[in-house]
């Protein structure tokens, strides 16, 4: 079984995370490792959540949304709850960053126009000075 076990040295090399994550995780009861004495020990469990958490964050979902789809793994249906729950999730989230993805392409449009404007208002008035 301790060949399965993980310190939080091993596993922030793992993940490429800092032990104050591995705590922050924790103290939000994302992730339970063992305890002995100071040293806490991470199990598959763990290694499997913490790949979740941080996928779900790369993502954009936030920690509240993680907790609540890592919550439904306990469900006792082979997974189908979780997974249609991701799922469902996963679609949303999708559709909210497409669109904020045309919000942005939108926007970025219509920066560079008034820059593009901006550029020739302040060419014009070079040109007017070097007249002078």
């Amino acid at each position: 079984m301790t060949e399965d076990l993980m310190t939080i040295r091993e596993m922030c090399e793992a993940f490429e995370v800092t032990p104050r994550t591995l705590r922050f995780y924790e103290a939000k009861e994302l992730i339970s490792p063992l305890r002995e004495g100071q040293r806490r020990l991470f199990t598959n469990r763990d290694r499997a959540r913490l790949k979740l958490i941080l996928r779900g964050k790369r993502f954009g979902f936030s920690l509240e949304e993680i907790r609540q789809l890592l919550d439904l793994y306990s469900i006792e249906d082979q997974q189908q709850t979780q997974l249609r729950e991701v799922y469902n999730a996963g679609v949303h989230h999708l559709s909210e960053m497409e669109q904020q993805r045309d919000e942005l392409i939108e926007t970025i449009a219509d920066f560079k126009k008034h820059l593009e404007w901006g550029a020739s208002v302040l060419a014009a008035a070079e040109k007017d000075e070097a007249a002078e």
